[in-house]
C-alpha cells in the first residue's frame, strides 16, 4: 500500500478528531477546496486506508466486556478451513497470522468467564486446530492509536 502524503495525514487527523465532520467543515479546517477534500476522501476509501466503522464500537456495549487473545497452532494444510471456521464464531473479532511458534492470534470477546470457557472450547474443537493458549486481557494500557504516526506523516513536507 502506498503511504499517505502529508495532506492526507492532516485529513485523517481531522477525521480522527471529528469523525462526523462534513466535507465542507474538513475543507475549512484544513484550508483546502471542498472538491479536493472530497477527491482525497474518495481516494483514501478506494485504497482501503479508511477502516471499518465497527472497529470503533466497544464490545462491552454489546454485552461482551471480557476480552482475550488466543494463540493458536494449526495444521498448515487446513489453515483456510480453520480460518473459515473461526470467522463463523461471532465472538471471534479478529484473527491474524503469526510468524513463530504459533500460527494465529485470535482476539475473542465474551460476556463472562463461563462464556469465555465455552468459546475457548469452540476454538479448540475446530478441525485443524492443534493447540491453543488463552490470555485474558486484564486492562488496556495503551489503546489502539495512530495519532503519533499521523502527526509524523503530517509534518513531512
Amino acid at each position: 500500500m502506498e503511504p499517505v502524503d502529508a495532506v492526507d495525514a492532516r485529513l485523517l487527523q481531522a477525521l480522527g478528531e471529528e469523525p462526523r465532520a462534513t466535507v465542507v467543515a474538513l475543507a475549512e479546517r484544513l484550508g483546502l477546496a471542498r472538491n479536493t477534500v472530497q477527491a482525497r476522501l474518495t481516494r483514501l476509501e478506494s485504497r482501503g486506508v479508511l477502516g471499518d466503522f465497527a472497529r470503533r464500537i466497544d464490545p462491552a456495549a454489546l454485552g461482551h466486556p471480557l476480552r482475550a487473545y488466543v494463540t493458536t497452532r494449526v495444521d498448515q494444510r487446513r489453515l483456510a478451513e480453520v480460518t473459515e471456521a473461526l470467522a463463523r464464531i461471532p465472538e471471534v473479532v479478529e484473527v491474524v497470522g503469526l510468524a513463530g511458534d504459533d500460527d494465529l492470534l485470535v482476539q475473542v470477546v465474551a460476556q463472562n468467564a463461563d462464556a469465555l470457557y465455552t468459546i475457548a472450547g469452540s476454538l479448540l474443537a475446530v478441525p485443524g486446530v492443534e493447540r491453543t493458549s488463552t490470555a485474558l486481557v486484564m486492562r488496556q494500557l495503551v489503546p489502539f492509536r495512530l495519532d503519533p504516526l499521523l502527526e509524523r506523516c503530517a509534518a513531512r513536507t
